[in-house]
């Protein structure tokens, strides 16, 4: 998917999708349009496909706008990179997205039952926890993705999960104020992070997902591919082994993390998290899976970008959609060798 020339809607770019399927079993992407400004809003188009490949989409309008207060600054406004779960024992599509508002990028959540019309379920709002010694509302937030089914909780029992990224530097709001890392963390890239919300408290009511609970780290930058920071690409799914997470990494040097024009170049690698306790990282790949390569990838609004959002499987073989260089939307085959 590229802009569609002459659509003010898309003048900087399409990109990041999320993606999921109608009643009628057709699968859509839900891409962030980017409007001039850097004014992003959620669409729906329609994946074509061509003997099973995916090879374009048909577009269906658009989904989600920043039309509430807390989607828009006075200099800013979007909802933008969403990721979408279908998680069968809610009934919901749980869409989480930035909202990017007065105080910069907060993460929300929407839910629907047919990917057309979406119910806002607010901005997420972490639960105080007392050994963390911080409060993680007051820092910016990226890459939350739910995981479909419930699974273990720190305690054991049945929970909904969520992964996100947090962003410890607080120079972006109060110039000089600087970094500023929970109790037991002392490395201050960003990394992933994991909180819970009991079964129970969601299945009663669903706005529950909105108010996540016992956070912790689950994996931060090891390998020089990911050496600036790491986040969640489409939400995890069952293997095997466990939970397959297709992550993003990020290298090179970032001078102002909001800025669009970066010397960076984002790759695409692969964890396995434990299926007794998602916290827990089996394995992980030490090169990327994919990398910036054709042309679309590597020029654009921010060069040298694969941005994995969202992954499907048609036919039997698994898809990965993405971003790239934060101006198309590509599709890449993932297979499972020895």
């Amino acid at each position: 998917m590229s802009p569609s020339p002459g659509d003010p809607l898309e003048a900087e770019g399409v990109l990041n999708p999320a993606s999921g399927r109608t009643e009628d079993g057709a699968l859509h992407l839900l891409p962030r349009l980017v409007a001039e400004g850097n004014v992003s809003r959620v669409g729906l188009a329609e994946v074509t496909l061509t003997e099973g490949v995916p090879t374009g989409v048909t577009r269906r309008g658009v989904v989600l706008a920043p039309d509430e207060g807390w989607e828009r600054g006075k200099n800013n406004a979007g909802v933008e990179d969403p990721r979408v779960t279908w998680i069968p024992s809610l009934g919901h599509y749980v869409m989480s997205y930035v909202a990017y508002g007065p105080l910069g990028p907060k993460p929300a959540l929407a839910v629907s039952e047919d990917l057309r019309e979406w119910r806002r379920l607010g901005p997420l709002q972490f639960a105080y926890q007392a050994d963390l010694d911080t409060d993680l509302n007051l820092f910016p937030n990226k890459d939350v993705v739910h995981f479909p089914v419930p699974v273990p909780g720190p305690d054991g029992a049945p929970a909904y999960a969520m992964l996100h990224r947090p962003m410890w530097d607080l120079s972006w709001f109060r110039p000089g104020e600087g970094v500023h890392l929970p109790a037991g963390v002392t490395d201050e890239r960003p990394g992933i992070w994991i909180s819970y919300v009991p079964v129970a408290e969601a299945e009663k009511d669903i706005t529950a997902l909105t108010r996540p609970r016992d956070h912790r780290l689950v994996a931060m930058s090891e390998h020089p591919w990911e050496s600036l920071k790491i986040g969640a690409g489409p939400a995890p799914i069952q293997v095997e082994e466990g939970w397959l997470l297709i992550h993003h990494g990020v290298s090179g040097s970032i001078e102002d993390p909001f800025a669009q024009n970066q010397k960076v170049s984002y790759a695409a690698g692969a964890m396995i998290l434990d299926p007794a306790d998602p916290a827990k990282v089996l394995a992980r790949s030490a090169e990327p899976l994919m990398a910036p390569e054709t042309e679309e990838e590597r020029s654009g609004t921010v060069p040298n970008v694969v941005f994995p959002t969202a992954i499907e499987e048609i036919g039997g073989v698994t898809y990965v959609f993405y971003g790239m260089a934060d101006a198309h939307i590509g599709v890449a085959r993932l297979e499972r060798t020895e």
